[in-house]
């Protein structure tokens, strides 16, 4: 585990990128671009293909998996498998984006949801009420993006 450790220190100082490949048939190399791809669940680093939904379309209400309000531009729906309902993903796509309240996204997002077309290595992201509420992020579905766990939450998400 340490000398695992070690490598993915040593290809973040040397500026290797999230998805470079490795150079060598070295197994060690290519388990270290794996974990860096994201490619291994529970490494806390997940390259993951986003969609976008909102209330009013079909079979999406007003609550979560978990019972709680959906929030807009804060819950994400996950395939639980691969990354725990009640983690906090920090999603650098997602920073400086215009939210409902007028302020810009901090980059933060609630794992508080399921969805059934959800499967490995794919999320939805709640933009709010009606399809008007996907335009802001419109660029972002169907792309892929970089989510980082950075923490759990208890309760509810944040409104």
């Amino acid at each position: 585990m340490r000398r695992r450790l070690a490598a993915l220190a040593v290809f973040s100082a040397i500026g290797i990128a999230p998805n470079a490949q490795a150079a060598t048939n070295d197994p060690l190399g290519d388990l270290v671009t794996s974990v860096i791809s994201g490619a291994l669940p529970g490494t806390g680093v997940f390259n993951v293909k986003a969609t976008l939904y909102h209330r009013g379309a079909k079979g999406v209400g007003s609550l979560d998996s978990l019972g709680c309000k959906v929030v807009p531009m804060r819950t994400i729906a996950v395939d639980k498998t691969l990354i725990p309902r009640r983690t906090v993903l920090f999603i650098k796509e997602t920073v400086g984006l215009k939210m409902p309240d007028g302020g810009t996204h901090d980059g933060y997002w609630y794992a508080s949801d399921v969805g059934g077309a959800i499967k490995g290595q794919r999320i939805d992201l709640y933009t709010g009420h009606g399809a008007a509420s996907m335009k802001p992020m419109q660029k972002l579905n169907l792309a892929t993006l970089t989510a980082v766990k950075v923490g759990q939450f208890k309760g509810c998400p944040p409104a």
